[in-house]
């Protein structure tokens, strides 16, 4: 066999094997006018990228940008795009193609239905990869709620998909190394590989699993390794962009000041002590806590009636399904969206709210916080839990760009879950911290070329 072609050969396969982060997509066939300008470089960057995530805050058009990015897919490969999103997503998506002149529709059977498809995530296992050139996940840090089965059906439709695109506003809302499946996702980075390069536990492990849970074992605490933390976010900007407001990309944010966001906290008193306890005291471990919100249903849950008296529109939040029953008995005008509702049967609510049908929407986060778009409510009851990402998503349906009013939002909990507030607070403060990293470096990762060219020639040996 010749020897330069077997040296070419081998080149090939190395390349093919590097996780180094590459262009390999290509020049916008169209920018679509009805971006803004900030809009505009961020997807002309994605088409380029070829796999590429956009992590926008709520209310800056991500549903556009994935539109124009699929629109460009499409006229570069002569073949479907398929955008996935969470449960009733998938009509606004739909509804914005119609608005801009980009036609999509959905699909309940797994079967493309034109150039541009569109179907959640519960029925992705429904459709061929094949079918399609390019998957714009929506709303992708939603991954992380999904079990472990659910998520690798998603990671392995997308492996061979050659064009890619992840948007999110909480990008990692609990963990930086949740990023690491949006990596995976991108085929930029497994998941392992990741915290292999960046992160050490103190077992000195790969081990990502809770062990020996009856005698009070957890899951290792993954940190970064010593002075890794820069390059691991140099890394992230490399394959995302991140923006809270367009200013954050050197544009004007004429038009994107957020209005004022009002918040309450109102504490539930309560005599109790748990079993076995002679005193009362708060509420520590999540055993204890979840029994403190069991104890305090009836009085926060009036509480809560009381909050939304009278108001023109309002969402309510809760956790349990004795919550969520109880809310929609005692609160006028007002209907529950629950897991067990059928799909179509939870379009028909949400639509129903954002039309100005239905005056209060009850729901729980993991089924309504992400990417619905209420700017018409102007008022949140919310009762806390450990959940970051769910308590932002859940305020930004209401305060997002294009709200005019000020937000109203009553945090309602019990004296036994002030730590859950703290560690809320804690969550905000590292999300912001997230952000800070993200926009600093990704400005400098355009003059970052992360692909590692080596100019020595490989030597064939005399004997061969």
């Amino acid at each position: 066999m010749n020897t330069a072609k077997q040296i070419d050969e081998y080149k090939e396969f190395l390349e093919s094997k590097s996780q180094n982060t590459v262009y390999d997509g290509f020049k916008p066939i169209i920018i679509h006018d009805f971006l803004f300008d900030f809009q505009k470089v961020l997807v002309e960057w994605a088409v380029e990228k070829g796999k590429a995530a956009i992590f926008a805050d709520c209310g800056l058009g991500k549903t556009p940008m994935q539109l124009a990015w699929a629109d460009n897919v499409l006229r570069h490969t002569n073949k479907p795009v398929l955008i996935v999103t969470p449960i009733a997503v998938g009509y606004q998506t739909i509804r914005e193609g119609e608005k801009f002149g980009i036609e999509c529709k959905k699909s309940h059977d797994g079967s493309p239905t034109g150039n541009i498809t569109v179907t959640n995530y519960e029925r992705l296992h429904l459709f061929n990869p094949s079918d399609f050139s390019g998957v714009v996940c929506d709303e992708s840090s939603i991954l992380k709620n999904f079990d472990g089965k659910r998520k690798a059906v998603v990671t392995e439709f997308l492996r061979t998909i050659p064009y890619r695109l992840a948007c999110t506003a909480t990008a990692a809302p609990n963990d930086y190394i949740e990023l690491g499946n949006t990596a995976e996702a991108l085929g930029e980075m497994g998941f392992m590989d990741m915290l292999s390069r960046f992160y050490k536990n103190d077992n000195n492990t790969s081990d990502t699993r809770r062990r020996w849970s009856t005698t009070g074992g957890s899951a290792p605490k993954w940190r970064f390794k010593k002075h890794a933390e820069v390059h691991f976010w140099k890394w992230v900007a490399s394959w995302a962009r991140a923006l809270r407001k367009p200013s954050d990309l050197g544009f004007d944010d004429d038009g994107f000041v957020l209005p004022d966001l009002i918040t309450r906290e109102t504490t539930i008193k309560v005599s109790r002590r748990f079993d076995g306890q002679l005193f009362v005291r708060p509420a520590l471990s999540l055993p204890e806590q979840r029994e403190e919100r069991k104890i305090t249903i009836t009085e926060r849950c009036e509480e809560v009636a009381r909050k939304v008296q009278g108001n023109f529109s309002a969402v309510v939040w809760c956790h349990l399904n004795e919550e969520g029953d109880l809310l929609e008995k005692i609160i006028p005008d007002s209907k529950q969206v629950s897991g067990s509702d059928s799909e179509e049967k939870k379009e028909e609510i949400f639509i129903a709210f954002q039309s100005g049908q239905l005056r209060v929407l009850i729901t729980k986060p993991k089924i309504g916080a992400f990417g619905l778009n209420w700017q018409h409510c102007s008022h949140i009851t919310f009762f806390p839990s450990h959940s970051y990402e769910q308590y932002y998503q859940a305020v930004r349906r209401c305060w997002r760009f294009g709200q005019k009013n000020k937000v109203e939002v009553d945090i309602i909990t019990s004296e036994g879950e002030l730590s859950v507030l703290k560690n809320l607070q804690r969550k905000s403060d590292a999300a912001d911290k997230m952000f800070d990293y993200l926009i600093k470096f990704m400005n400098d990762s355009i003059k970052i070329d992360n692909l590692q060219t080596y100019s020595n020639q490989m030597e064939v040996p005399s004997w061969l």
